[in-house]
Parts: structure tokens; sequence; C-alpha cells
């Protein structure tokens, strides 16, 4: 079984068909679905996705497109809201500077620090998006592990190898997305060649960055198992040796996840 650990579920790509979208996941080996949080106020949509469905699991957070929105939730409001069986982490959140429309750099950063303290108080892992932002983010995650150990995954990681090198030496793992399929991503599989193998997650981020053969097409869960194929091959692995590890993983850093909670496998 694998599962894929970053999608938004609650996106209106998905609004008029869900049941099918989870049902096609399933067929294709993929049991299981962590649906992210963009926004702190959504939290009930995220919670009400996940108790419809026991095959998804939730966070709940702010995505650094969303910073500006929400610049000063209280790490004690996040912790608040993960009292949920199925709420099992903290985030989206994190640095990008891709947009020249994005949330200022100081606000930004303390939406992502505010997520550290709600992710470090709580014990749940926090999911972290960078994008374009390599050394602002080497320096807060370095600080931030001085203050006290917290876990966390490098989402959709699509960085260069020194931000996935302090990543993983700071205790976190590596998550890879469709990207990781494309043609052109040469060194993005070199990177994954280097993440020890019990650091490494899979997901599609899905609607968005549907991997090959589907590229062009709006991602779904279903999908995942087309990038771990893939990546399966870069590190040499068999498929169900690979889903075996990623599950596994996900389940060491997603302590929380109640196997007893979601389907049978």
């Amino acid at each position: 079984m694998l599962i894929d650990s970053h999608c938004h579920l609650d996106f209106p790509d998905f609004s008029a068909d869900l049941p099918g979208v989870i049902a096609r996941a399933k067929a294709a080996g993929v049991g299981r679905m962590l649906t992210i949080a963009t926004r702190v106020a959504k939290a009930d949509t995220y919670r009400a996705i996940a108790e419809a469905h026991p095959e998804v699991w939730y966070t709940v957070g702010t995505h650094p497109h969303g910073a500006a929105e929400e610049p000063d939730v209280a790490p004690e409001t996040i912790a608040a809201l993960t009292d949920h069986p199925r709420c099992i982490g903290i985030g989206e959140a994190g640095l990008d500077y891709h947009y020249e429309d994005a949330a200022p750099e100081p606000v930004q950063e303390r939406v992502l620090r505010a997520h550290i303290e709600a992710a470090r108080a709580t014990g749940l892992p926090l999911v972290i998006h960078a994008r374009d932002a390599d050394a602002h983010m080497e320096r807060v995650l370095t600080d931030e592990m001085g203050r006290g150990r917290f876990s966390a995954v490098l989402h959709c990681f699509s960085s260069g190898a020194r931000l996935a090198e302090t990543g993983v030496a700071l205790g976190l793992y590596v998550s890879f997305s469709g990207i990781v399929t494309f043609r052109r991503s040469t060194a993005l599989r070199d990177i994954a060649r280097q993440v020890p193998p019990d650091r490494i997650l899979v997901e599609t981020d899905a609607p968005f960055l549907a991997p090959e053969p589907h590229r062009g097409r709006t991602n779904e869960p279903a999908y995942t198992a087309d990038t771990a194929r893939s990546l399966a091959g870069t590190l040499g692995l068999e498929a169900e040796a690979f889903a075996r590890l990623t599950t596994a993983n996900f389940h060491r850093l997603f302590a929380k996840a109640d196997l007893k909670a979601g389907p049978s496998a």
C-alpha cells in the first residue's frame, strides 16, 4: 500500500467527485491520503473531509501564500485545532518567494516560526513548504532546532542539495512529488539518491504537478503510484519494496496516524 503524504482534497478540482477521486486512488494501490491545510480558518473543512472519508487524515496550518491573510495566528490556536484523532500534523507552512506579490518575508517567517512552535508543543510533525527561499529556510530551521527539537518534512522537494542535506542533518524527512518524474529533473533525482531511504516520502501535491505520464492533467492521489514507480527506479528498488519503505516512513513521522481508524489495507 502507498500513502499520498500530501494532497489538497478541499480544492475545487475535486468538489464534484471526491468519492471517485478516493476510489481511483484505492484502485491504484494508494490506500490512504493526507489532505493538507492552507488556511487555519478552514480547519472545519479539512476535518469534515477526514470524518467523511476514513482513508483521509488532515493537518491544520497556514500556507505561505496565505501568510498575509493569517499573519498573527497564535501557536496555541493552531495546537488547539489539532485535538482530533484524524488531525495528524501541522501546516503546511513555510517560505515562498517565487511570486512578486508574496507576503513580506518577515510576515512569512513569523508565521512559519509560529507553526514550528505549535509543532514543538503538540509533538506533531510540521509540513514545510519551501520555494526560492533555500538560504532563509536553512537559517530558520537551524535556529529553531537549536531552540528545541521538532519533527518535520520538506514537502514537494524542488530545492537545492544543500537544503536537503541540512534538513536530513536536522532530522527532517524529504518528500518527492511528480516533479521528480519530469525529464529535466536530473538534479532532483540525484538529490533523491542522496537522501537516506528511511527519510523519504512520496506525494502528489494534488491537484498540482501531475507526474509523467499524466503531465498537464489535474493531479490526483491515484497518481502517487506513478511517482512511486519512477522514484523506486531512481533508487534501484522494486515498487513493492518502495511502497513498504515509504509507508513505514510515513507512520514513523506521522505517528498519530491510527491504522485502526482507516480502512483495511
